[in-house]
């Protein structure tokens, strides 16, 4: 489970973060694309873009349920 404590700080502000157990599988970048890019220093996933929509949400909480280390939160602020 993501923990809001640990998330990084490159995330998008918003609801949706990615914290520092993430380990770069890109996985959620497959699955929503327009929300999630690779960071700046190359070593793991953030929240580029919050979502807004319906579908938007649903597709960040697919990237969520997927996530094979429960880095992806929907807690944040």
């Amino acid at each position: 489970m993501a923990d809001k404590t640990k998330k990084f700080t490159d995330n998008a502000p918003g609801k949706y973060y990615i914290d520092d157990s993430c380990i770069f599988c890109n996985l959620c970048l497959e699955v929503a694309p327009n929300h999630y890019k690779e960071s700046e220093q190359g070593d793991h996933d953030i929240v580029a873009v919050q979502p807004q929509s319906e579908q938007e949400i649903a597709l960040c909480e697919d990237a969520k349920s997927q996530c094979p280390v429960d880095a992806i939160g929907n807690d944040g602020e």
